[in-house]
């Protein structure tokens, strides 16, 4: 890690989150302020970029897809103001392209939602030559399905067959699945 890194994240811990999931945000922000860091909460680029440019944050998590247009344009200002400040980009539609573009704009690293906060401090702090550990006890991958399943039904307004039919699903199958407890 380099001395101005080490000085960064041993000195100031002010952080800066992105998120349009209001609820998301506030259990992230209150996560990362029990551990430590001086939170700035925005829910849109717009209000991202003006907490950037008002006092650039020395971290920064920020969501690829907001409502009022992409995250990366937040990473991008930052890095701009702040050559030195880590951020990393949260999303819930991973794909290598948006991955390689958020390294090369300046994100230390690219997570999938849902994501832990315990996770998102391990990339934030993690040294640039050393790869970050898995986690101990990873979502199974039918709860990283059911919250993705659940994700979508909210954002079609809890309509079952709006739902099913962007999953490409049949609506009696959502309909099961939606009735059914969480996995572990």
């Amino acid at each position: 890690m380099s001395a101005q890194l080490a000085t960064v994240a041993s000195v100031e811990k002010t952080l800066l989150i992105v998120e349009d999931d209001k609820a998301f945000l506030q259990r992230l922000a209150s996560a990362m302020q029990g551990r430590g860091f001086e939170v700035t909460a925005a829910e849109s680029v717009s209000e991202g970029l003006q907490h950037v440019e008002h006092a650039a944050p020395a971290f920064a998590v920020v969501d690829m897809r907001l409502g009022d247009g992409n995250g990366l344009d937040v990473i991008s200002a930052l890095k701009r103001s702040r050559p030195e400040a880590r951020a990393i980009i949260l999303t819930g539609y991973g794909n290598i392209a948006t991955a390689v573009n958020a390294v090369k704009l300046g994100a230390v690293d690219y997570l999938a939602k849902p994501v832990d906060a315990d996770d998102v401090v391990s990339a934030l702090l993690s040294r640039e030559d050393r790869k970050i550990e898995p986690p101990a006890n990873p979502m199974s991958a039918d709860r990283v399905r059911w919250e993705h399943i659940q994700r979508i039904y909210e954002l079609c307004s809890r309509n079952v067959s709006e739902t099913a039919r962007r999953l490409n699903m049949h609506r009696r199958t959502l309909q099961r699945i939606l009735a059914k407890r969480a996995p572990r």
